[in-house]
């Protein structure tokens, strides 16, 4: 995954107190590969949702591992091993896979409406998803960051050979051209190219190493959306017709 051509290097972040080492709040595309240091700590706003996507083997769950710390973390593969354990050994996964992609979307749904931050384990080549979670982040005034492991593919398939666990090639593949096609839009259009994305922070494999933790403050929201209450029903209107009486009408019988 080559170099950024067009965007800036550096992006919109505040550069991080003190020098290297420090507190980095991005905003808008901070690509970070290539330098020699960088942020010990990236700030995002309370109760933002961190989407961490790359290729499978980059590195994405040791670093949410890492982060963990600070904030709960939802990986598609804690529905799957969970699914795994439950059905007999000679099942295909593709038999299940719908079931297991349903439970990891409704848990997402759900820590997403706490309100509490969440970070997202995604393969990135699926914007869908981005989207989504940025919608529902929307509604209650939240917004969604995106860290971008840009390792190449020799790099992730080490990484899949490190951890003892590998994804077919064909899938493998499928997100190699989908994140291929992202970090090229990135370099033509800049941040514009995931405008649900309130900063996009790219890391190469050295730089992954230096974000040692993420911190969430409570700048730059403005917590849940307030709940309008409901009108109470206005009572009903009483219609009182009044007659007036002919005086020279007889009167009425007792």
């Amino acid at each position: 995954m080559g170099e950024m051509q067009g965007a800036d290097r550096v992006g919109a972040g505040e550069e991080p107190a003190g020098g290297s080492g420090g507190l980095m709040r991005p905003r808008g595309l901070v690509d970070l590969r290539g330098r020699a240091h960088g942020p010990a700590v990236l700030g995002y706003p309370a109760g933002a949702v961190v989407v961490v996507s790359g290729l499978p083997g980059s590195g994405k769950s040791t670093l949410l591992n890492r982060w963990s710390g600070s904030a709960v973390v939802v990986d598609p593969r804690t529905a799957h091993v969970e699914y795994q354990d439950r059905m007999p050994p000679w099942l295909p996964y593709a038999v299940y896979r719908p079931w297991v992609r349903l439970q990891h979307v409704r848990r997402l749904r759900a820590h997403v409406r706490s309100g509490r931050p969440v970070l997202v384990h995604d393969c990135g080549s699926r914007s869908w998803m981005r989207r989504w979670l940025a919608r529902s982040a929307d509604r209650q005034r939240r917004e969604l960051h995106l860290v971008l492991l840009a390792v190449d593919a020799a790099d992730a398939l080490a990484g899949q050979e490190k951890r003892g666990r590998w994804v077919p090639g064909r899938v493998f593949d499928r997100h190699r051209r989908g994140l291929t096609r992202l970090l090229l839009a990135l370099s033509v259009q800049g941040a514009a190219v995931v405008p649900e994305a309130a900063s996009v922070v790219l890391l190469d494999r050295a730089l992954r190493e230096h974000v040692v933790a993420l911190e969430f403050g409570p700048d730059r929201t403005a917590g849940p959306r307030p709940e309008t209450p409901e009108r109470p029903p206005a009572p009903p209107t009483a219609h009182i017709v009044v007659t007036r009486r002919d005086p020279k009408a007889p009167e009425p019988a007792s």
